[in-house]
């Protein structure tokens, strides 16, 4: 196999497919990067056998001996990482010696025989969901965040997608916040629920491009097509939490405020809040909400007011500053619409004026503050 290509061109389709491959694996081929030639086009693959990415790229490709070559992923990233934009030629022989050749340089690695590389799922028997790319990169980058990190409860930590013919919703949770996005140009032949891993659809995010996408979905697995870039991902065989069951409905008390402001405010006294609990306080009057937070081992405190609209009985709430902090960062909208019921009960979080087509809904739940304990 022989090719020339840009030193950045094959260095950005090869850190693409990076993703996929694990640091460390007991079958020393994952480690690598499988080259084959695909319709006159580079085909990359890597996969560590939950999540796989493909990723095309427009070079003319020769073949003389072997058509499948298993290279070394992080010597040749490391390589092409220290050259400068330059044309790079790539050659692996039929015994799968692997040479990268600059005009100025010459670089040999042992690759692998590309037949061993183990075989990239195949969905069959699958539903397909065509929807734009800017889309599905939306609704994974607004959700990914609250996906839970506890491997003791595994349908947590990915994605929760519920598709039907009209709209389709995406779902994350770790138990202390939840992140329920609902989209009307998501929708699906047949109605589909499936959770995919969070790390599969982060990805999926990253090679996401702004131009027509497919969904597709069988048994087994989730692949999200982009044209040239393609994310395959073993789907988490769980059943997802009733997550409806823990929205409150009976949230009277609304409090908006501007976004930007409180996600400041939020910031600054953040500083000052314990190591140990990360937590900030709440104290919402009429036209005002104080965010205040201390560290008695440090014997530092902060407290700033925010202006608010607000016309409820007081109210004392705490929060985990680093959760609020998320839940505010992915707010689009000026305004933030807060709703609670009483100190112990979970708030959510909105944005005052929801972006055309999708409806967010953010919940975030509170912690025990000694003025209610």
């Amino acid at each position: 196999m022989k090719f020339a290509a840009s030193s950045v061109e094959l260095l950005k389709a090869l850190q693409t497919v990076s993703g996929a491959v694990p640091s460390k694996s007991t079958l020393p081929i994952l480690e690598c990067i499988l080259f084959e030639e695909d319709g006159g086009k580079l085909r990359l693959s890597a996969t560590d056998l939950e999540i796989s990415i493909i990723q095309k790229i427009d070079v003319s490709v020769e073949i003389e001996g072997s058509t499948r070559v298993a290279v070394p992923a992080k010597r040749l990233i490391d390589t092409l990482r220290a050259l400068s934009n330059v044309p790079v030629r790539f050659s692996a022989d039929g015994e799968f010696n692997v040479a990268l050749d600059t005009d100025h340089g010459h670089y040999k690695m042992v690759g692998h025989d590309g037949a061993d590389y183990p075989a990239l799922p195949e969905l069959s028997d699958s539903v397909t969901v065509e929807t734009d790319g800017a889309l599905l990169k939306r609704a994974i980058l607004k959700t990914s965040f609250a996906a839970s990190k506890d491997a003791l409860r595994p349908a947590m930590m990915g994605i929760f997608f519920q598709i039907n013919r009209d709209t389709g919703k995406t779902v994350a949770t770790d138990g202390h916040r939840l992140v329920k996005l609902q989209l009307e140009h998501l929708g699906a032949t047949e109605d589909l629920e499936f959770i995919v891993p969070e790390k599969a659809v982060s990805l999926a995010a990253k090679v996401a491009t702004d131009d027509s996408c497919t969904l597709t979905v069988d048994s087994g697995y989730a692949g999200f097509d982009f044209g040239d870039s393609k994310v395959l991902a073993r789907l988490i065989d769980e059943p997802y939490p009733n997550y409806q069951a823990v929205i409150p409905v009976d949230n009277d008390k609304k409090m908006t405020a501007n976004k930007d402001e409180m996600l400041a405010a939020v910031k600054r006294v953040a500083l000052y809040s314990s190591t140990m609990t990360n937590q900030i306080r709440l104290s919402v009057e009429k036209d005002a909400v104080v965010v205040s937070a201390e560290d008695l081992e440090r014997a530092s405190s902060a407290n700033e007011t925010v202006t608010c609209d607000y016309d409820g009985d007081s109210l004392v709430i705490g929060f985990n500053a680093t959760y609020l902090t998320e839940v505010l960062s992915n707010i689009d909208s000026e305004d933030v619409l807060f709703e609670f019921s009483s100190p112990n009960r979970a708030g959510v979080v909105t944005p005052a004026t929801q972006k055309e087509g999708e409806t967010m809904m953010m919940l975030i739940m509170p912690v025990m503050l000694n003025t209610y304990a």
